[in-house]
């Protein structure tokens, strides 16, 4: 009798569901989107009861889609946005709207945070040291203090001991098992700000700091532990368990079989997440990377460095909704090809500053060294190119940071799509760029997890990923004088 996997990935933009057989191989998904409330002060909201809903409906639609017995399901898998954040009461009731990762409302909390001291340094030194990422309002542990602030009863019921907060895989947690577990995996409890990533648990410093209750965080579990059982709302005859859970760019590492010290990961989205297989000690960097616990397996610690830039796919928006030089993205490869290889331009994304490593938000974007050679192609060419860079910029500071050099990147997302993009980031790079044929990376990573912590996957069950390889071919020459160029152009936005 055959056996399946779901897998679960609560994104930004939706909830997918996907089913796997006993082989990991991928027979179907199905998503659902949920709304984005934003308002007037662009603050960035999700419902969390539509969150739940989704989960459970999607898992309903793949399976009877596809046809199988729902009774032969064996685990279930899930991955997450990170940094979004709920509190509920423990009958599993939102207080409020989940506060989305991209929102910045916890900003003057984050600020008064930074003028304190803690043990005789400084608040930001002290954060830094143990979590390995600055002070953020993107970051939980600020937009669960927001809630406390202001949602009614908030603080009132957390000093009581009766609130629940963390990020969304600890919510569908503790709804899909009827509140009967109230967990959180190590990827996810490194990225609240709230966690120390060297002793393994939440730290009473920091929560004092953000005057968060500790004693109302989650059990931390292994990313492939037992997470409680569901039946989906009744819908299966018998509970399965939830064995695996990941946050989704930590999901998407380990679905790129990323498992050995030195493997390295960049998605491309909206924006870009570039993440590092570090190893069993954390790597703290000097080169503006974040530190993250990439996943606990088997009792085993592994760390990651990452490096997230804001504008990859995002520039391509721009091109067709701002200027209007392309009516959609599919386009942009011939036109990068047909560009003049004289002209000499580059495109600095900086519209809301720069990300990881350069991290100015006065930053501005530009166009730089045009000539009268620079028109449409060019500008195009110049819009995938400066994705291209961006990432090297990020290997090559994870490189300096780890003293390991990045031997060859995964990519995976839309993007990698376009072959003039992954020649050209493979040419700057100097290393084989291996374009995932599999787009769920982060749902396959939390579903594969499962599978091995039920044992029904076998270590060896990231092999079966397959991969389209992109050798450099540009001369080291005209590499050095294009990264050059580039370099003066951030030189350039930076300074505006």
């Amino acid at each position: 009798m055959s056996e399946y996997i779901i897998g679960i990935d609560q994104s930004t933009q939706g909830t997918k569901a996907l089913l796997f057989d006993e082989t990991g191989a991928l027979l179907g998904r199905d998503d659902l989107p949920h709304r984005q409330i934003i308002n007037e002060k662009g603050w960035v909201e999700h419902d969390p009861e539509e969150l739940y809903a989704n989960t459970v409906q999607t898992v309903r639609n793949v399976v009877e889609r596809i046809g199988i017995d729902k009774n032969a399901i064996k685990g279930v898998g899930i991955s997450n946005q990170r940094e979004t954040s709920i509190a509920w009461t423990k009958d599993g009731k939102p207080i409020y709207n989940a506060i989305v990762w991209q929102c910045a409302r916890a900003e003057e909390i984050c600020r008064t945070v930074m003028k304190k001291t803690i043990n005789g340094v400084s608040a930001e030194d002290y954060v830094k040291r143990k979590t390995g990422i600055p002070i953020s309002p993107y970051f939980p542990a600020g937009k669960i203090a927001w809630i406390l602030k202001n949602a009614e009863n908030a603080k009132a019921l957390a000093d009581k001991g009766e609130l629940c907060y963390g990020t969304v895989d600890t919510f569908l947690v503790y709804r899909l098992t009827g509140g009967r577990e109230y967990r959180t995996d190590y990827s996810n409890a490194s990225r609240t700000q709230l966690f120390d990533i060297k002793s393994l648990t939440w730290d009473d410093g920091i929560c004092g700091l953000f005057d968060i209750p500790i004693g109302n965080l989650a059990e931390i579990t292994d990313s492939d532990g037992y997470f409680g059982e569901t039946d989906f709302d009744g819908w299966l005859e018998k509970p399965v368990p939830i064995h695996g859970v990941l946050g989704d760019s930590h999901g998407a590492l380990l679905g790129q079989g990323c498992r050995a010290r030195g493997m390295a990961k960049a998605t491309y989205g909206t924006g870009s997440s570039v993440m590092m297989n570090v190893g069993e000690e954390p790597v703290f960097s000097k080169h503006g990377l974040v530190s993250s616990i990439a996943w606990s397996l088997d009792g085993k610690v592994n760390y990651a460095l990452e490096g997230n830039i804001n504008y990859a796919g995002a520039v391509i928006s721009w091109l067709k909704d701002d200027l209007h030089l392309i009516q959609s993205a599919g386009e942009t490869e011939a036109l990068a090809n047909a560009a003049n290889p004289d002209d000499h331009s580059y495109l600095v994304p900086a519209f809301t500053g720069l990300g990881a490593p350069w991290w100015n938000a006065r930053a501005r974007a530009q166009i730089t060294n045009m000539s009268r050679t620079t028109g449409k192609n060019e500008i195009v060419r110049d819009a995938l190119e400066c994705i291209g860079y961006q990432i090297g910029d990020i290997v090559e500071a994870m490189s300096s940071d780890s003293e390991m050099k990045v031997k060859e990147l995964r990519v995976d997302g839309g993007p990698t799509k376009n072959k003039f993009l992954t020649r050209f980031q493979s040419d700057i790079l100097d290393i084989p760029v291996l374009v995932s044929e599999a787009e769920e990376l982060s749902g396959i990573g939390a579903a594969y997890a499962a599978g091995l912590g039920l044992s029904l996957y076998k270590p060896d069950i990231f092999q079966r990923m397959s991969h389209i390889p992109y050798e450099p071919e540009m001369d080291s020459e005209q590499r050095e004088a294009r990264k050059s160029g580039w370099k003066k152009a951030v030189e350039s936005a930076l300074h505006y």
